[in-house]
């Protein structure tokens, strides 16, 4: 008779080694959404034994936070997760991870490199360095001075990020833990290239459909003609001006755009419907029902129905933890086009901002990479916001 297989052990993760080689150990351990029980694991493992800070697991998501009793507390959050491997063979952005250059001075290539275990590495490298358990901490006094930030703060590390909205970790945890969410301002270290973005825009998505009758295509003028009949919503769109908002100082770019269309049933038959998809991403200073409106009388006259939605945030910079932030990046802050789960902190009353190493434009493309020096940049800037 063979007795179960024991549970693998986690993957160590050495949270005193480089914060570039850090990210590089992250990436070697794949974590596609749906899979990162493994990361989680590793990462949990490494907080409990390495840092001093009270850890709570939910799922694949994780809280680890400090209570040294400061008057305001911040959150750092990030997600774990990926999006699916290249599926172009040789693509040098998958997993295991490899350097262009010396490992830790050079490139860092690999899935997740932007997108965003280069952040993740980041949390994980402050909480050691801030928070040490006393074991790794080389002695009491260097213990108290790591300590001695002045805030206390919360490390979010969270699953499903980079799938519906329905499997976010951190919108479990808001359901399932409220209290460990609650904050004064929030960073979450998506990509930014170094720099502040803050809040973002929201996200709309409707389906206008026209209904037409059916008939066989060599008897046409017996039906009416639906993708024919949908033709004035694309003019519509074809013709829109979106806008530039000013939110709170920061200039937010919407747009207005068709991202699908369907209809017909077969080669010789008029189509009796034609459904157009249509995706808004309108500036902060909207709620998402004033987005619906706004698209709803741009397309006036055609049944238009709500199929996906996310409000945006607000910039969040006239906090004052975040004006002291910017000031220490030095760098003029940007408005964030994209929708990330600022939004989300925002809906709880945390104020929170983007700011991450790495190009966003290079997240999810099969060629993701990020320079070591920028980890060390970002890792370098939030440490000397939270000691001083």
């Amino acid at each position: 008779m063979t007795s179960a297989a024991s549970p693998s052990p986690a993957a160590f993760l050495d949270l005193a080694q480089d914060v570039a080689l850090l990210a590089a150990a992250l990436i070697d351990i794949e974590s596609v959404s749906g899979g990162e029980t493994a990361i989680a694991d590793a990462i949990e493992a490494a907080l409990r034994s390495q840092t001093s800070l009270d850890v709570t697991r939910d799922g694949d998501a994780i809280v680890a936070r400090s209570a040294l009793g400061c008057a305001e507390r911040v959150i750092l959050a990030g997600h774990i997760d990926t999006v699916p491997l290249p599926a172009v063979e040789g693509a040098r952005g998958t997993v295991p991870s490899s350097w262009e250059g010396a490992p830790g001075e050079g490139v860092l290539w690999g899935r997740g490199a932007t997108d965003m275990k280069g952040g993740v590495a980041v949390q994980l490298a402050l909480a050691a360095r801030l928070f040490p358990s006393r074991s790794s901490a080389h002695d009491g006094a260097t213990h108290s001075a790591r300590t001695s930030t002045g805030r206390d703060v919360t490390f979010v590390f969270y699953d499903h990020e980079e799938v519906e909205a329905s499997k976010s970790g951190l919108g479990r945890l808001a359901a399932n833990h409220p209290d460990l969410l609650v904050g004064d301002f929030a960073i979450l270290l998506e990509p930014t290239n170094g720099t502040v973005e803050g809040g973002c825009n929201g996200t709309l998505r409707v389906e206008a459909t026209v209904l037409g009758e059916a008939a066989h295509s060599a008897r046409a003028w017996m039906g009416k003609n639906a993708i024919h009949a949908s033709a004035p919503i694309l003019e519509r769109l074809a013709a829109y001006e979106p806008a530039t908002v000013a939110v709170d100082g920061l200039d937010y770019r919407e747009s207005l755009n068709a991202v699908g269309i369907a209809g017909g049933t077969a080669g010789n038959v008029i189509p009796d419907r034609c459904t157009v998809t249509i995706n808004y991403r309108f500036a902060p200073d909207k709620s998402i029902d004033e987005a619906e409106a706004h698209v709803r009388a741009l397309l006036d006259g055609f049944d238009v129905v709500r199929t996906d939605g996310a409000s945006g945030a607000r910039p969040g910079l006239t906090h004052p933890a975040a004006a002291a932030f910017v000031e220490v990046v030095a760098r003029e802050p940007l408005p964030k086009y994209g929708w990330t789960d600022v939004a989300r902190l925002s809906e709880l009353g945390v104020p929170a901002v983007n700011f991450g190493p790495g190009d966003p434009l290079l997240a999810h493309k099969d060629d993701e990479r990020v320079s070591g020096p920028d980890i060390r940049a970002c890792l370098a800037s939030l440490e000397a916001w939270l000691t001083a």
